[in-house]
Formats: structure tokens, sequence, C-alpha cells
């Protein structure tokens, strides 16, 4: 492993920032019909680390927090607050339904590269339990 300067080109060489929102489309079921949207998704990011450190805290809502943090306009302004997700916002309205939510959630996923791994598993060969070499 060699070691680098830490300035903000060495950075952006080696791709630490997230770049401009990714496009993607979205699809879920509401009431039995099969709807499709365009959204932009910011990368998990120093956005999305500041709502996970409050989660953990418990100062607010991680999954919300989450939707919020990485789903936007396509100039990186946020489409919801967490707020409009979890239906504090305005109760009248509610909460964003399940399958949406968990529809943003796998785009975000997506956009992230979440559960990619970067190397293959090779099967170990483990012996069964009882078994002596």
């Amino acid at each position: 492993m060699s070691t680098m300067n830490l300035t903000l080109e060495s950075l952006q060489e080696m791709g630490a920032f997230t770049g401009a929102p990714v496009e993607k489309e979205v699809t879920w079921k509401q009431d039995g019909q099969k709807l499709k949207a365009t959204v932009h998704v910011r990368k998990l990011s120093y956005h999305s680390a500041r709502t996970d450190i409050a989660a953990m805290k418990g100062d607010a809502d991680g999954l919300a927090g989450r939707i919020a943090a990485c789903i936007c306009h396509a100039d990186g302004t946020p489409v919801f607050t967490v707020g409009d997700i979890t239906g504090d916002a305005d109760p009248d309205r509610g909460p964003l339904n399940s399958n949406l939510t968990m529809a943003l959630l796998n785009v975000i996923g997506e956009v992230s590269g979440l559960g990619k791994s970067t190397t293959r598993r090779r099967s170990q060969g483990r012996k069964k339990s009882g078994t002596s070499s």
C-alpha cells in the first residue's frame, strides 16, 4: 500500500467524492397498480453519514434520513425532508407508503453499490462437525 498526500486533487483522482446524482427509474405497486417514476439518487456520502449518526444517537429516523439524504432533484436539492417521509410534516398526508419506501431504498442501494462484493469468495472446504483431520 502506498501513501499519498491528502489533497482535494488526489481525492478527486481516486473517486472519493460522490459526484452528481444518478438518474434512475423506480417502480412500485400502489393499490394494485404498478407505478414508475424517474428519480435522481445521490450516492451515500457526507449527507447520508450525518443522518446515519443522528439515527444512531436516537435523534432521527434512520431510513427516512437515508431517503431524504439520497433522493434529490437533478441539481442535488432534496425532494423530501425526513418529516415528509415519516408523515410528521403533514399528518393528513401521512407517511410515504411502504412499497415506495422499499423501492427508494433499493435504488439507493443500487447506486451506492451496496450488497456487491468486490472479491469472490471461494468455498473453504470446511469440515463437517464431528470429523477430524
